[in-house]
């Protein structure tokens, strides 16, 4: 039971932080207004929700069996027949988000399915959450000429594992 909090309270966050930082550098007005709004709890909020939803770090779709024959948008799924959700895509749905591929930090973003959904909640994203918004509300605010020391397209990100996030990521101030 101690091993999957510090699992969650520490690698996914730990990408998390990486890649939400990544994000709102890429964003320089997204990036000034989190730095200079960093004493008010509902910005920081809505902006580790959207970056939550945005980012999606967690690329294993959830595996789920079907118990009954199911029609969903004209496909039927039979009973038992496996089904595997992607929580990416489903991140992005714009019939939940509007224009879900544009980073927006004002978004009610708090539907996305970054932890889960239902009974197949993360335990421990609570203290994910509470950890982001601590970094998020001093990062930028301790190092505000914080910038990438490299070009996007040479940080090297990682596709191969459970968790996605990066590497390594060059800054500089």
């Amino acid at each position: 039971m101690a091993i999957l909090p510090l699992f969650g309270g520490h690698e996914t966050t730990a990408n998390m932080i990486a890649l939400g930082t990544l994000a709102l550098l890429q964003h320089h007005d997204l990036v000034a207004r989190v730095r200079e709004n960093s004493d008010d709890p509902r910005l920081i909020a809505s902006t580790v929700e959207e970056l939550l939803r945005y980012l999606s770090i967690t690329h294993v779709g959830r595996r789920r069996v079907a118990l009954e024959d199911i029609d969903i948008d004209g496909v039927t799924i039979r009973a038992g027949e496996s089904v595997i959700v992607a929580n990416d895509i489903a991140n992005r749905d714009p019939a939940v988000f509007d224009e879900p591929d544009r980073l927006d930090i004002d978004r009610n973003a708090r539907q996305h399915l970054a932890f889960g959904f239902g009974v197949h909640q993360c335990l421990s994203q609570p203290l994910a959450r509470m950890e982001l918004q601590v970094v998020y509300s001093t990062l930028y605010r301790r190092i505000p000429t914080l910038q990438l020391a490299t070009e996007l397209d040479q940080v090297p990100f990682k596709h191969d594992g459970l968790i996605y996030g990066v590497y390594a990521m060059p800054v500089t101030w």
